[in-house]
Parts: structure tokens; C-alpha cells; sequence
């Protein structure tokens, strides 16, 4: 059992030393910049929002799926995706104004790529709550 873990952590560190090796400073940095959306609260809640929505939405539909999101981090978290292509925006010169944001098919690939490391979350929540109760209690102050 033990070994057939550890083929598969074997091959992702491999893959993961190659990619790595690969990048030029300039790739890097992009790479780093794109990865902080899969890790980012908002970026993942909207590329979730569209998807889930299979269609367009309007700010303002996009903020009340977002508990807790204000007006201007959404607003710079989705010209921070516009910027990168994940999503796309459409205004309609309208009055009063209309604009609408749907997923690109690079978002997504996005989307479902990052359905994996979510279900491995969702799957993991008792070993992580475990995990921080024991090192809570070893790192509490004792009387």
C-alpha cells in the first residue's frame, strides 16, 4: 500500500522539479501571478459563479453570489481575470449601463481542473480540523 502511495508522489515531484527547471524568471513570475487566482477567495468564487450559472452574469448578480465580496474587490478581481483571459466582459453601451461576464474556455479549463484539489478538501475537512486541534493543543500556553 505504501509503495503504490508513493509512485504517485514520486512522479509529481519529478514533474514537478521539471516544470520548474523549465520556467525563465519572466515565466515564473506569470505562472506565480495565475496561480494566485486558484488560490485566491474571490477569483475562485466567480470562475465558480459563471460556471455554475453556464452563462452570462452582471455584476451585480455576480456580487450576491459572493457573500461578503465588496464592490471594489470585485470589480479589480474581475478586471484581474479579464486581464489574464479567464473571463470575458461584455459592455453594451447602454443606458443605464449593461455589462455581462462569462467564463472564456481558458477559465473553463480552469474551472475543471480545479474541481480535483476542492473534492481533496472537501474529503479532507475532518483531517484538517484534527490536525489543527492537536497542533492547537501542543502550542497552547500551559498553567
Amino acid at each position: 500500500m505504501i509503495q503504490q502511495q508513493l509512485a504517485p508522489l514520486e512522479e509529481a515531484i519529478e514533474q514537478s522539479r521539471a516544470a520548474c527547471a523549465a520556467l525563465s524568471d519572466e515565466e515564473d513570475n506569470l505562472k506565480r501571478e495565475i496561480l494566485a487566482h486558484a488560490g485566491n477567495r474571490w477569483s475562485l468564487g466567480i470562475v465558480h459563479a459563471l460556471g455554475v450559472a453556464r452563462g452570462p452574469l452582471r455584476h451585480a448578480e455576480l456580487g450576491r453570489a459572493l457573500d461578503g465580496v465588496t464592490q471594489r474587490m470585485l470589480t479589480r478581481t474581475l478586471r484581474q481575470l479579464e486581464r489574464d483571459g479567464l473571463i470575458a466582459r461584455k459592455d453594451y453601451k447602454e443606458v443605464p449601463p449593461r455589462v455581462e461576464y462569462r467564463l472564456t474556455a481558458l477559465g473553463e479549463e480552469m474551472l475543471v481542473g480545479m474541481v480535483p484539489l476542492w473534492r481533496w478538501v472537501m474529503d479532507r475537512t475532518d483531517d484538517f480540523r484534527d490536525a489543527r486541534r492537536r497542533f492547537d493543543h501542543a502550542h497552547s500556553p500551559r498553567p
